[in-house]
């Protein structure tokens, strides 16, 4: 009798307390219809293993589920966060990096800013993703409470029942044509760099010297007020950069649309670096003579091959795209 008690305390303390009575007296019922006169403790444990756990049974007895994200919401909740996260943590460094960009007055050292955006950068990504993480949670959580329907069949985004015919709706995606997180990642790890680079280009992009010290900073290889003269157009590639590493996030596979964009994007690159290459004023000219003097080389020939190798790499990127969309 002790062991029927404990089960059906078990049971009910998991339920409202206006529906403990009944639903305590309906199980003592049930347990002792299924037991034999002068049961045995051994027989009534067969039986309280029948009727099962009591955490399990209380959920059947409870107006409200007894989980956090239950199966009805849970496949549409992780596909939110796979796409709300990285998304908003993406946003969130590169927005912290632009302002530590525009806030720089070039005294400090730059190895300095490096280390505060790599360090603030990443704790401001992660605080964001927590925030995204909580309040998604928390609105799923709450769907899920106020939801009317017992049905526990997971939901599609249309918010219907699932058919076949929503099979019909689903493309199929050939492993060449599939995106990897690791890829756009990728991607706006490489956008981050070039970016900085061009915006610290005086302090980063130079010629070294060994020393007793290290590496000295010699001479910056461009003249930094020519170079940030073209500011504008710059952004705006680095906006369409992270414009189309977002839509391979979501779409994740390589199509026609994307990859016209992606074209359209790297002939503005060519377009941009060719006129600003060719600039007679981009080089520093402590550089130019460095070029002259140290190791004989023109200038006009180190434009030419910079530009070769830009061309080479972009119209492969181009390449690339519509090869994987066959």
């Amino acid at each position: 009798m002790k062991l029927i008690d404990l089960y059906i305390q078990e049971v009910t303390r998991r339920l409202p307390e206006k529906n403990r009575k009944d639903i305590a007296l309906e199980l003592r019922s049930t347990i002792e219809d299924m037991l034999p006169d002068g049961y045995t403790e051994k027989e009534v444990k067969e039986v309280l293993e029948k009727m099962g756990n009591p955490a399990m049974l209380a959920s059947g007895y409870s107006d409200q589920p007894q989980h956090l994200i239950g199966p009805r919401y849970f496949d549409m909740y992780k596909t939110v966060l796979k796409m709300g996260l990285p998304i908003s943590a993406i946003i969130t460094f590169i927005s912290f990096v632009a302002t530590q960009v525009v806030g720089f007055n070039g005294e400090e050292a730059i190895i300095n800013v490096l280390i505060t955006i790599l360090s603030k950068g990443l704790v401001t990504m992660l605080y964001t993703a927590l925030q995204v993480f909580f309040w998604t949670t928390l609105s799923f959580a709450i769907a899920e409470r106020i939801d009317p329907s017992k049905n526990q069949e997971p939901l599609t985004f249309n918010m219907k029942k699932w058919t076949p015919d929503d099979l019909k709706d689903i493309p199929y995606m050939a492993k060449e044509r599939m995106i990897s997180k690791v890829e756009v990642f990728g991607g706006l790890f490489w956008t981050a760099i070039w970016s900085t680079v061009y915006f610290y280009a005086d302090h980063l992009v130079g010629v070294y010297q060994g020393g007793s010290e290290g590496l000295v900073f010699v001479t910056p290889i461009f003249n930094q007020q020519v170079l940030q003269s073209y500011w504008p157009i710059v952004v705006i590639i680095i906006v369409m950069e992270v414009l189309l590493a977002l839509y391979k996030l979501v779409i994740a596979k390589w199509t026609m649309k994307m990859s016209l964009f992606n074209t359209a994007l790297q002939i503005i690159c060519i377009v941009v670096f060719i006129f600003i290459i060719n600039n007679a004023n981009i080089f520093h000219p402590d550089f130019i003579i460095f070029m002259g003097n140290e190791l004989d080389v023109s200038i006009s020939w180190l434009k030419g091959i910079a530009t070769s190798l830009f061309m080479i790499g972009a119209a492969y990127n181009v390449y690339d795209g519509f090869r994987r969309i066959k």
